[in-house]
């Protein structure tokens, strides 16, 4: 068992991000003494951390061994994989990787940060690129995705090479870029692969993921299908050629097109000034919009995830300049990922009270995923025909299911991992080698803190049970003020009987401890605590404050 971690001759795989869930992917290639560290990314959070936006992982390993670490290679531009670039590239200390739509993402990230002279970032100007990082020879593989500059990276090492996918698709219609052919990926499997490390999100789909250009084909119909009707199409921002086809479908139905939303105003920024939607139409502001008839405009909105600032929610809120009205039309041009369900329900009860109508991917051709099912996964094992299948990107049981998919369809070994286990790929057999500290950390406030740290810890205690203050005076008196419990009307009675109940605690002390502080301060912390609790059956925290007492 290893002691140091340090990679010797061979090559190690850890993950401290993105395995076991889906989002934060942070992947660390070690050979020879040196790291190689893909993505930065992170995740949004959910009920967990109350009061939190943003989690990231624990970087601690690698932070440990910066010396080591050789530098930060990004396959593509999702905040699952670039969004924790701010806040931890500095500190690391080493340069980043990127092909230029990506690049020029991260660089205004920087910027926002006041990072930008602080941090190298290295921009790879041509399909499949390369770059050399120590032991490690890296090649960008471009592959289909819902963003533009997808990219596979194929890491050639001294102990075999690693192809490894991060986020694709197959696409025979992909409106933006031009994926890595099929003779191409071949070729690379007959030059050898030693492991395949690949996206297991869809591995459930008995389908393929479908075309950008069925979408184009989708959206066209649907809203040809609503003439005189005000359209409004929500997407993910980042999907540049989703950009590109409602753009198309602006002009081709004789609509203009108004875009509500800064994440949008921003990708259109970024992707016309690394030479993408260069015949993007002209757009039209709120106020133009608005004086438009019905049938001639089309507005393209952020907020398809229920995102309480983003454009939609305030549309459905009547809270925005962009007004819907009773037989409007709303499509919904993406997938609700998991987590969401409550947030989009909320956007989507507002609209349908408003008699808004709305489409859905489920009803209607306008959305396809951004990673392989089954059929796609299949074929990119058939034309790679690797040695070993890592999966990554997915839950536990995404990650079981594409390796039990991946010996079926004859790839001899696959290994399931763990955010926090070290693998060795090569040589000798494929397996776990060790497991080490993989925690998280979330960004509340300014402050970046351990997620199971104490604050969020009491935080969540709070918002579950509530908080009972209690004020003991030099004469033991106690006042007591409670914060979230139901009482309600009873709340006066309450409060009186558990100042009393703390009176009788600490009358009944005898003796030395009967002065002694932190015997009358955990006195007082239960008799408040046991009160609350016949009171309403919750049982709060509690906080005992001693005036002019020493503890």
């Amino acid at each position: 068992m290893k002691k140091d971690f340090s990679p010797e001759d061979e090559l190690l795989f850890l993950a401290l991000g993105g395995s076991g869930e889906i989002g934060m992917n942070v992947n660390l290639y070690g050979c020879q003494g040196k790291w190689m560290m893909v993505d930065l990314g992170m995740t949004f959070s959910g009920d967990q951390y109350p009061g939190i936006e943003l989690v990231f992982a624990d970087l601690e390993f690698i932070e440990d061994r910066a010396k080591d670490l050789l530098g930060i290679v990004l396959t593509h531009a999702h905040e699952d994989h670039i969004g924790a670039v701010p806040y931890f590239a500095a500190e690391l200390g080493v340069p980043l990787y990127a092909t230029p739509f990506t690049a020029d993402l991260v660089q205004r990230k920087l910027e926002e940060a006041g990072l930008a002279d602080g941090v190298d970032l290295y921009v790879i100007e041509d399909d499949h690129g390369t770059l050399n990082l120590g032991p490690f020879t890296v090649t960008y593989v471009p592959l289909a995705h819902s963003i533009a500059e997808g990219n596979a990276l194929l890491i050639e090492t001294p102990y075999g090479r690693v192809f490894h996918t991060g986020d694709w698709k197959l696409d025979e219609e992909p409106i933006i870029g031009e994926p890595t052919t099929e003779e191409e990926l071949v070729a690379m499997g007959d030059e050898g692969i030693l492991a395949l490390v690949c996206d297991s999100t869809n591995v459930f789909n008995p389908n393929p993921s479908g075309s950008e250009g069925a979408v184009h084909r989708g959206l066209m119909e649907e809203v040809a299908r609503h003439a005189g009707k005000r359209v409004l199409v929500t997407t993910f921002a980042s999907n540049v050629a989703r950009l590109q086809t409602l753009g198309d479908v602006a002009r081709e139905t004789g609509r203009q097109l108004c875009v509500a939303g800064r994440s949008l105003d921003r990708i259109i920024e970024v992707a016309q000034a690394t030479g993408y939607l260069q015949d993007f139409p002209e757009t039209v502001d709120f106020d133009t919009a608005m004086s438009l008839p019905r049938g001639e405009v089309l507005i393209l909105a952020t907020g398809g995830q229920g995102e309480p600032r983003a454009a939609l929610a305030r549309i459905a809120d009547e809270n925005h300049p962009i007004e819907l009205v009773s037989g409007d039309v709303v499509l919904f041009s993406s997938r609700q990922i998991p987590g969401n369900e409550l947030a989009i329900g909320r956007v989507q009860n507002q609209l349908a009270q408003r008699g808004i109508v709305m489409v859905t991917d489920r009803q209607s051709a306008i959305h396809v995923s951004g990673h392989p099912g089954r059929p796609e996964l299949e074929a990119l094992y058939g034309w790679l025909r690797p040695q070993l299948l890592v999966p990554v990107h997915g839950e536990m049981r995404h990650m079981h299911e594409q390796a039990r998919l991946g010996r079926k369809c004859g790839i001899p070994a696959a290994v399931v991992q763990g955010n926090g286990d070290i693998v060795r790929l090569a040589p000798g057999a494929p397996g776990k080698l060790a497991e080490v500290r993989a925690g998280r950390l979330v960004l509340d406030g300014d402050i970046i803190a351990p997620a199971d740290g104490e604050a969020i810890t009491m935080r969540r205690r709070i918002a579950r049970d509530g908080l009972l203050i209690v004020v003991l005076d030099s004469a033991f008196e106690p006042t007591v003020e409670a914060v979230g419990l139901p009482l309600d009307e009873d709340m006066p009675n309450f409060l009186e009987e558990a100042a009393e109940d703390i009176r009788k605690a600490i009358g009944a002390l005898r003796g030395k401890v009967a002065r002694d502080a932190a015997t009358v301060h955990e006195a007082a912390r239960l008799a408040a605590r046991r009160a609350a609790q016949r009171w309403s059956g919750k049982r709060p925290q509690v906080r005992v404050i001693m005036l002019g007492i020493e503890q």
